[in-house]
């Protein structure tokens, strides 16, 4: 019998478009010799639609606009059946799904608030739980827990809330010397992200990132190259891709260059000393098991001129468009794009949650 894989995309996030790219790309290399796909979309306005249309609907975003669509709830009792097509304001069918990926970035989808909803129903799904989402999501706590574990060196940062007094942080900002980078702790894929030069243009980037967050880091500009290791854990173990390099081609790796524009330049595997690369490799994996993480996330550093290593941030939920590099990672070390989805879908069931 075929597992039956959901497969949420879309979602209430600034990243809703990346999410429909990712979703094309899982669903169009899933094993359908094991799974039978049911697609489940969530509109901007976070209503969750029952999808069976053609999956190029997905991708154009007009998924939503026909007749393919039917209204879909969570009955988060932990009976089975918990998925409910509802018709005419009545539950008309009831569905048993036995994973589910969300392919959600950003805001309710890799935050733990769809972990946590998957969780009181009971059924198994790929990443993190909805606790260890939530820390890796913000970056502010991710921080503190890598710190306290000693897995890796970090760029030093100042926190920052709108309640916050703004000369004390301003001189806080002045001691990590220019540039810094401004970025809302709880946005994902650089989303309202800026390298700032001058003192002068702080508190235009500072309203900037408060307006996708109520927090906010300011970070110390760290000179290197751009690291992204994807990790996995499978088998009961837990392993690490062979690291990938961007150049971004641009100031840094923000929304624009990796998904809209064509500067980015792509190194796989990165060039790296062996002893590096391995270095690089261990941290993700003790980055990864520190912030108690499950089933995948792709783990992101600079490493210096010197050959230092620099951890940047965590993603749970990265993307899985033609250009995302998690798939790309494993894909480099022998496995297919679909060998990657079914061993993601199988960690999810064999692990106890």
């Amino acid at each position: 019998m075929k597992t039956r894989l959901g497969i949420l995309f879309g979602g209430m996030s600034s990243e809703h478009e990346v999410s429909l790219v990712s979703a094309y790309g899982v669903i169009t290399n899933v094993d359908r010799d094991k799974f039978d796909v049911t697609p489940i979309g969530i509109t901007k306005d976070g209503k969750w639609y029952l999808f069976t249309g053609g999956v190029e609907k997905i991708k154009d975003g007009s998924w939503c606009d026909g007749e393919d669509v039917k209204e879909l709830a969570v009955d988060p009792a932990p009976r089975g059946a918990n998925f409910l097509v509802i018709e005419e304001g009545a539950v008309r069918e009831r569905l048993t799904l036995d994973v589910v990926f969300p392919v959600l970035h950003g805001a309710n989808g890799e935050d733990g608030t769809v972990q946590g909803l998957l969780e009181m129903a009971g059924v198994p799904f790929v990443g993190p739980d909805h606790t260890s989402s939530g820390v890796c999501m913000d970056k502010a706590f991710t921080k503190r827990i890598v710190k306290e574990s000693g897995a890796a060196a970090q760029a030093r940062a100042v926190i920052l809330t709108k309640n916050d007094e703004r000369e004390s942080a301003r001189r806080e900002i002045e001691k990590l010397g220019y540039p810094v980078f401004v970025k809302p702790a709880r946005a994902g894929s650089s989303v309202g992200v800026t390298k700032v030069k001058t003192p002068e243009a702080l508190d235009e980037a500072l309203e900037r990132a408060f307006r996708e967050d109520g927090k906010i880091l300011v970070e110390e500009f760290i000179e290197g190259r751009e690291i992204e290791v994807a990790v996995m854990e499978t088998a009961g173990e837990v392993v690490a891709s062979v690291p990938g390099e961007i150049d971004p081609g641009f100031e840094f790796y923000d929304y624009d260059t990796k998904y809209q524009n064509d500067t980015a330049s792509y190194y796989i595997p990165a060039r790296l000393d062996k002893a590096v690369e391995d270095e690089v490799r261990e941290r993700a994996v003790r980055i990864f098991k520190a912030l108690d993480c499950r089933t995948l996330s792709r783990v992101d550093f600079f490493v210096k001129a010197d050959g230092s290593v620099v951890f940047n941030e965590i993603n749970t939920i990265p993307g899985f468009t033609p250009i995302s590099m998690y798939p790309k990672l494993f894909m480099q070390s022998g496995m297919s794009y679909s060998d990657v989805i079914t061993a993601l879908a199988e960690s999810a069931m064999k692990k106890e949650r």
